[in-house]
């Protein structure tokens, strides 16, 4: 019989968890209310259209960065509409639910660069002829989208002003674009340069956080306190001087209070997770009792496939991906979690018994509760009909890592220095394979925060869902989510010029 103290911080757990997510929720859903949500495709292109009833102003098109997806840029859409702007949000192809890949020379301005320029104006001209709007058209873009909204606004004449969060482009001179707003993250420092660069280009006393002015061209260099790469995105600051930096260009006065949604986005989620830990508790108890590896051996089973599997994998070039790197991905994890299996069985380790409801369990939190929490207010996870073998082909490598993993940690309950020192050795090996080829896999150092955050955010269910339904049940539904994860994330790019 479980002590009353330990059934006491469960049900205290569940009880602060579940209060935060509903004040959260409240939160989250107050900033959408009032606000027309509609969802449609031009040709090929998913866009969102935020917009307040009987809204009649300017139109402004809003683009996501590399590995973004449209839903990551609402914290920008939303105050935008509810200050009475029309606001259409698009996914670049290869991105969120676009089932077209991104194609052309990614090296060559008139490659994919271009590309997706001219995907940006066909949204632009759809937006004017669905919405009647002669005006300028502002657009707003993140990191990779700056480039390509810079491009689009010096190739026509009524587009602008623009809104660059995390800008670079070398399309950017003294005299165009010629009203430019830039935003950067405290903590990304190579882009506040480029801003201040760009800002002294049209006045060298000019310093950031202020506006400067020659003739027609009108530009500022703003900071998002407290804000990397993707903070920025949530910066009630930054989203301030967006919708002031737009009033100010068309002449406009908002009084609209910008919520801080960043914060209550994390509370949500952070509730999501805590809730895994006192309903795990009612799931049947499968564990299988052993003691942690020896040291000697638990050596071996770390570092035997951190060196093996970039050394067998790198010679593998399988190719079949529409997917960057992931060919390479599933390969490297068949290989580490494979060769980290037979160690773990030659030393003795038990498989344990998988308990289906434990695995069941864990999906569906995991991906419907923490997905959909996610896929609503932070960015794209679910996948579109595109993307769904490749979530399998991924799996077929994430899955027996997964299940290495939640053997060789013992399901979280092995000591600490193991549990960090499994993780570290896989990080090592990725490093590796990057080291042996740079060219081909420098992109496996973008997936690495991913996975970082996989262990810290799913790390933590899986482990609390293998105190009872046991480690392998964990490790298997851990696998499909990684899977998952990596499937809906990054990019879809197919060689060439094929596409829509």
């Amino acid at each position: 019989m479980t002590p009353a103290p330990i059934l006491l911080r469960r049900w205290a757990a569940a009880l602060v968890a579940g209060l935060v997510g509903l004040v959260a929720l409240w939160q989250l859903e107050a900033a959408r209310f009032g606000i027309g949500i509609d969802r449609f495709h031009v040709g090929e292109t998913p866009v969102t259209r935020y917009a307040a009833a009987g809204a009649e102003g300017p139109l402004v098109v809003i683009a996501h960065g590399f590995a973004g997806s449209r839903q990551m840029m609402q914290a920008y859409a939303l105050p935008l509409a509810r200050a009475g702007y029309r606001v259409w949000a698009f996914d670049f192809e290869g991105h969120g639910r676009n089932p077209v890949p991104m194609s052309g020379d990614v090296d060559s301005i008139d490659g994919t660069t271009q590309r997706l320029i001219d995907q940006t104006l066909r949204v632009v001209g759809e937006g004017r002829a669905r919405e009647g709007w002669d005006g300028n058209v502002a657009l707003l873009g993140h990191s990779m989208a700056t480039d390509i909204i810079i491009r689009a606004a010096l190739r026509e004449p009524r587009l602008g002003p623009v809104v660059a969060i995390s800008a670079f482009s070398q399309a950017v001179t003294a005299e165009a674009p010629e009203r430019l707003l830039m935003i950067s993250g405290q903590w990304e420092p190579g882009l506040r340069d480029f801003a201040r660069d760009a800002l002294r280009m049209v006045d060298p006393a000019a310093r950031e956080g202020e506006t400067a002015r020659a003739g027609d061209v009108v530009r500022r260099a703003a900071v998002a306190p407290l804000a990397e790469h993707v903070a920025v995105l949530y910066s009630k600051a930054g989203r301030e001087e967006a919708l002031a930096w737009l009033d100010a260009a068309y002449g406009r006065e908002s009084a609209v209070a910008v919520p801080r949604t960043g914060p209550w986005l994390l509370a949500l989620l952070a509730s999501v997770v805590t809730l895994a830990w006192p309903l795990s508790h009612l799931l049947p108890d499968r564990r299988v009792p052993r003691a942690p590896l020896p040291a000697r051996r638990f050596a071996i089973a770390v570092t035997a496939p951190a060196l093996l599997a970039p050394l067998i994998s790198v010679p593998i070039d399988v190719n079949a991906l529409p997917v960057l790197v992931a060919d390479y991905l599933a390969v490297h994890l068949l290989v580490f979690g494979g060769v980290q299996l037979a160690l773990l069985r030659w030393f003795g380790v038990p498989l344990g018994r998988v308990s289906p409801v434990a695995t069941l369990a864990l999906l569906v939190w995991g991906l419907g509760v923490f997905g959909f929490v996610l896929d609503r207010y932070g960015a794209n996870f679910w996948p579109t009909a595109e993307r769904g073998w490749i979530i399998l082909a991924l799996a077929a490598g994430a899955v027996p890592f997964m299940l290495a993993d939640g053997l060789v940690t013992m399901g979280g309950r092995a000591p600490l220095w193991q549990r960090i020192a499994a993780r570290l050795a896989f990080f090592v090996s990725l490093g590796l394979a990057v080291a042996l080829d740079f060219e081909r896999l420098f992109f496996l150092a973008l997936i690495a925060p991913v996975i970082l955050l996989f262990y810290v955010v799913y790390g933590l269910m899986g482990r609390w869902a293998a105190r009872t339904g046991g480690a392998a049940a964990a490790g298997l539904a851990l696998g499909l989510i990684l899977a998952w994860a990596l499937g809906v994330s990054f990019p879809l790019f197919a060689e060439g010029g094929a596409g829509g």
